[in-house]
């Protein structure tokens, strides 16, 4: 590619594939990307991400480019919605290590820390117990974090059935821990 830009060639090579356009392309936008990635963030290394992905959502997607649109506005679009997509996923651990904070902060309130440990433990052993498919289902839902239709598809069960065995597990646990239920399960599986 010369080293003036022209955005219909430089797109019509790229919709091609051509490697040496997403070379040019990469060489072209990077350090213009970054600097305007970097008035967002104002984080050098986040900066320099945010552009990463960028080039490879264009690469992924070059088949949908369109010659009628400027590749300039485009990727600098691609930056800002990049950013948001962060800041968005940095929002949300945010608030979950704020919730868990408050988690941890409540039950060391409640009791000292060696009942906090006793009542974990006492957690993890009436869900060792469990019967197995019930154990199992628990562990699915509450540990890999998977939906009830997920579970069901994956054990090849009902969706009543898992919802059965969750229900049992938590009538069991219950029993034993009473109003620290929710923290407690929190702390052990983190979400």
């Amino acid at each position: 590619m010369k080293k003036n830009f022209n955005n219909n060639k430089l797109i019509s090579h790229l919709k091609n594939g051509d490697k040496k356009a997403y070379s040019f392309l990469v060489n072209y936008f990077n350090h213009k990307l970054c600097i305007y990635a970097n008035s967002l963030v104002n984080d050098h290394a986040m900066a320099e991400d945010i552009v990463q992905n960028v080039f490879i959502k264009v690469w992924e997607r070059r088949k949908r480019l369109n010659e009628k649109y400027s590749l300039n506005s485009f990727l600098y679009k691609l930056v800002y919605n990049e950013f948001i997509d962060q800041y968005r996923k940095k929002q949300s651990v945010m608030l979950l290590e704020k919730k868990y904070i408050q988690t941890l902060n409540k039950i060391t309130n409640d009791k000292n820390e060696e009942d906090t440990q006793k009542m974990i433990k006492l957690v993890m052993k009436l869900i060792e117990n469990l019967p197995p498919k019930c154990k199992k289902i628990f562990l699915l839902s509450k540990k890999e974090g998977l939906t009830n239709i997920e579970i069901a598809e994956y054990l090849n069960t009902s969706v009543k059935s898992v919802e059965g065995h969750i229900t049992r597990a938590y009538i069991i646990i219950r029993k034993s821990v009473d109003g620290r239920f929710k923290e407690i399960l929190f702390l052990i599986f983190n979400h």
